[in-house]
């Protein structure tokens, strides 16, 4: 069967040879593509593959520099967002694009506020925003400041912000990279909703499982060329895998038997983060891989920025290799051998106006300095060294960071603290927005550096990934940890139900209390 006979109608975009060119990088090179009247159209490929350039031609960020675009027929050559919004195709990008001092309401409905008499009128606008909060499940107040919110919030409120207006297209790059499977089904239903209107969508993602649930055709690209699309219901992972690499990777989540956990190496007391209800203990030993598994709000990422002094605790011990240290800042962390990989690499991970090599030495500048003078050549050295082992696609280590693709630039991060050289490191979320090649490059790194004796700890909102590749999972659950599950009994039935745990209890609660208050009354 013809692949561009599945789903939908008439091709509705149309791209022939399209190229765009970057000093010292051809971003795309000479691609074909055709995309259907009301079809999900999944783009897939390595970071730097040229799906976020593909993105930023179609929503008017970037014009090609030779080639043609067809929209509807007509040429299409949106000269900014606003335009390509006026033409009816959307974007929801994996780096997020909201005013954190705005309140949601707001940011929904930025450039079009709802006005009465030449004012804003907030009654309307907060109940038009409730309405679209409502259809992507985002159970937050309206009035509610951006800076607030979490991660995963922020993503469901881009989407909210792009299901706001009528779109002919709506691109998704990664939507679900922080969701929980709870929130991705109900993504998933949002998309075929949207496309049962006729709203054509253009998919972008990682996780290629979900390719498969959500895709009618998939196409794939490599290093800036259209290699080939597919029909989705006749294609494999092992199938996209190779077609995305090159070559066969044999396993999608490599565990290595062979690297047995050693000497404990951190000890947490009773941790408690400011305003937490609950104490936390736990500990991890030498080339161990230790998964902190939780749906969004869990505290995950709050128990770990506590742990490195990111944010003040409010108690609670810290042993490293059996000695209590003091931990209030991350200068203190990091002085006692402890890194944390931020889930936000953008804006606490990276100084993007900075070069690689710059952002690759920044957590040791003593290491490639002499008399308190910077060595620029043994940083460049160090620099191009990681640069290479991780694979980090860029011209050279003086490129800025903020220029990396999204991939690229968390190989960076992962980079630094390696330079490091970290006995303790936590990872939040180290995958996201990485394609399935780099992905399985950083699990060799990481089983790598277990074999070398750290100590890790992963967060992921990726269960499978946590499933697959770590010695035991910390799940948490309303700000506590509800279990320690062992590799021999992991089970996606299982974790979950001890992730749900305090949020069923606390809904339990919740009717018990109104009961009684009914039956007193």
């Amino acid at each position: 069967m013809d692949a561009g006979a599945t789903a939908g109608g008439a091709d509705l975009i149309e791209l022939s040879g399209i190229t765009k060119r970057f000093p010292g990088v051809v971003a795309l090179d000479r691609v074909d593509l055709a995309i259907r009247r009301g079809e999900v159209h999944v783009l897939v490929g390595q970071n730097g593959a040229g799906k976020s350039t593909l993105v930023k031609l179609l929503c008017g960020v970037y014009t090609p520099d030779e080639g043609r675009i067809l929209l509807d027929g007509a040429p299409y050559a949106p000269r900014s967002t606003l335009a390509a919004i006026r033409a009816g195709v959307r974007v929801v990008y994996q780096e997020f694009n909201l005013l954190p001092y705005l309140s949601v309401a707001e940011n929904i409905f930025f450039q079009r506020l709802p006005r009465r008499l030449g004012i804003v009128d907030f009654a309307r606008l907060y109940r038009d925003a409730e309405t679209v909060l409502a259809e992507v499940g985002l159970a937050v107040s309206p009035r509610a400041r951006v800076e607030t919110l979490g991660v995963a919030q922020m993503q469901l409120l881009e989407i909210a912000k792009a299901l706001s207006t009528r779109s002919k297209v709506l691109i998704l790059d990664e939507p679900t990279a922080t969701l929980t499977p709870r929130e991705i089904g109900r993504l998933f239903e949002i998309v075929a909703r949207l496309k049962a209107r006729g709203v054509t969508i253009v998919y972008i993602s990682h996780r290629l499982q979900e390719v498969f649930d959500i895709g009618d055709r998939i196409t794939v690209l490599r290093n800036g060329r259209t290699v080939q699309t597919l029909a989705a219901r006749e294609a494999t992972i092992p199938q996209i895998v190779k077609l995305m690499v090159g070559k066969e990777v044999s396993e999608e989540y490599p565990f290595r038997a062979d690297v047995a956990p050693g000497a404990e190496a951190l000890r947490v007391e009773d941790l408690r983060t400011v305003g937490g209800r609950h104490a936390l203990s736990f500990a991890v030993r030498r080339g161990e891989l230790v998964g902190v598994a939780g749906l969004v709000g869990s505290g995950r990422t709050e128990a770990m920025r506590a742990l490195f002094g990111a944010d003040r605790k409010a108690s609670g011990r810290v042993l490293r290799d059996g000695r209590e240290v003091a931990i209030r800042s991350p200068r203190e962390a990091v002085r006692h051998g402890m890194s944390l990989l931020t889930e936000d690499r953008k804006a606490h991970g990276l100084v993007l106006d900075m070069s690689c090599a710059v952002n690759v030495t920044l957590t040791d500048l003593a290491r490639v300095s002499h008399a308190g003078l910077l060595d620029v050549r043994a940083e460049r050295s160090a620099a191009e060294r990681l640069v290479a082992e991780l694979a980090i696609k860029t011209p050279s280590v003086d490129q800025l960071a903020r220029n990396l693709s999204g991939g690229n630039q968390q190989k960076l991060v992962i980079a630094k603290w390696l330079f490091r050289d970290a006995a303790v490191l936590v990872f939040d979320e180290p995958t996201r927005g990485i394609d399935v090649g780099a992905r399985y490059e950083i699990y060799g790194l990481l089983w790598r550096l277990a074999a070398e004796g750290k100590a890790i700890l992963i967060v992921s909102s990726d269960l499978p990934e946590l499933m697959g590749i770590c010695h035991r999972i910390l799940v948490f659950s309303g700000g506590r940890i509800t279990g320690e599950v062992p590799r021999a009994e992991f089970g996606q039935e299982r974790i979950l139900s001890l992730a749900y745990q305090e949020y069923v209890r606390d809904r339990r609660e919740a009717a018990t209390a109104g009961t009684a208050a009914a039956g007193a009354g």
